[in-house]
């Protein structure tokens, strides 16, 4: 009876000890007892341009809202790589047409549209020149550029359920026709390395793995090895010289400055831009504020994922000198951000400059 007793006691203080000792890694968020100075911004110091932004259905958003929170960010500009939705090739010109309108009606001259095209019937007899067809009515129409999601050279299939690989030959017409019609490829491929690396103790992205298990690459018998995936995308950028392309997220090289420094070194047709990846450059400022300098001419001002107030952590990376501040996305980083306190000449070419000079359309008016 005694040992009983003992034991019921023993189990409630230990539960007890451990509420208040124990937590998970996702709970566990310590506020930092550093006196330092601060400088949150919230509205960048120059007019910046957005060439990486995500506006799901556009065709009856209300743009009027959306340009009052872009005039609250010294936003100028914004441009929608989705601009052809998705679905039948009848929808997505539909869905292009009515964000064009959209814009036109509520908020002309401060959005982009990128257009979309369909992989997945590559081995129809005429895919080419379907393909280009649809790139050369849309720029007609308006389109400035052409975006590709990751799902080329991840996920999409032939009719024979192989890999379409992202130097397929078969797509070589739709980089060309980009170069013929002076208009950018904004191309996402691959993901962060980390997806290929096993998931235990060492691994970086464990708790995004955690939380988002459907980006664990390794063991799928489809996807190849990261490094293939990033052969692939190169070889296209070597092949189509007079094409501009845009290499989304950094390459996803951003945590290898130097590595990152050699590809644009070497192909000098890539711009880069960092949606996504603020958080490799805010841990290590003093390699990433002189990459900036270096190559500032290939850099444009990115973001994905639109929320209003992940600009903030944007804006205090690039302009501020503070040390040890929060990034808002756990699974991203949960290590602590510095500013690169970049000159105004190297902001000015980072947040419009260079995409003026890449997109020609947008009145110089805005800045």
């Amino acid at each position: 009876m005694r040992s009983l007793l003992f034991a019921s006691l023993y189990l409630v203080f230990f539960q007890s000890y451990t509420q208040d000792t124990i937590m998970s890694f996702e709970e566990y968020s310590p506020i930092s007892s550093l006196k330092v100075a601060e400088n949150k911004v919230y509205k960048a110091k120059f007019p910046f341009i957005d060439v990486h932004s995500h506006q799901w259905g556009m065709p009856e958003k209300d743009l009027k809202s959306l340009a009052k929170e872009m005039d609250d960010l010294n936003m100028a500009f914004m441009i929608n790589l989705s601009g052809s939705g998705f679905g039948t090739q009848t929808e997505k010109d539909a869905y292009f047409e009515g964000s064009l309108k959209n814009i036109r009606e509520n908020a002309p001259g401060r959005f982009g549209l990128f257009v979309n095209v369909d992989f997945e019937s590559i081995d129809s007899p005429n895919y080419a020149k379907s393909q280009t067809d649809i790139i050369r009515d849309a720029v007609k129409k308006g389109a400035i550029g052409l975006k590709i999601y990751k799902s080329l050279g991840l996920r999409y299939k032939d009719k024979e359920g192989k890999r379409i690989a992202v130097n397929d030959t078969r797509l070589d017409p739709i980089w060309a026709v980009c170069g013929e019609l002076n208009i950018p490829v904004l191309i996402h491929s691959a993901d962060p390395f980390q997806f290929w690396l096993p998931k235990d103790i060492y691994n970086e992205r464990w708790l995004e793995l955690k939380e988002k298990p459907g980006r664990y690459y390794a063991e799928s018998d489809f996807i190849p090895p990261f490094e293939e995936l990033l052969a692939e995308q190169h070889d296209i950028f070597r092949k189509h010289p007079n094409t501009v392309f845009i290499n989304a997220h950094m390459g996803w090289m951003a945590n290898d400055l130097d590595r990152m420094s050699k590809h644009l070194n070497e192909f000098p047709n890539v711009m880069t831009e960092f949606g996504a990846v603020i958080a490799e450059f805010g841990r290590q400022p003093k390699t990433a504020r002189q990459f900036f300098i270096d190559f500032q001419d290939r850099i444009l001002f990115g973001k994905d994922l639109y929320k209003k107030e992940e600009y903030y952590t944007y804006f205090r990376v690039l302009e501020s000198g503070d040390e040890y501040f929060d990034y808002f996305r756990k699974r991203h980083a949960f290590w602590k951000m510095y500013g690169l306190n970049l000159p105004d000449s190297v902001l000015k070419k980072i947040y419009y400059e260079n995409a003026l000079r890449l997109f020609p359309g947008i009145s110089k008016d805005l800045f």
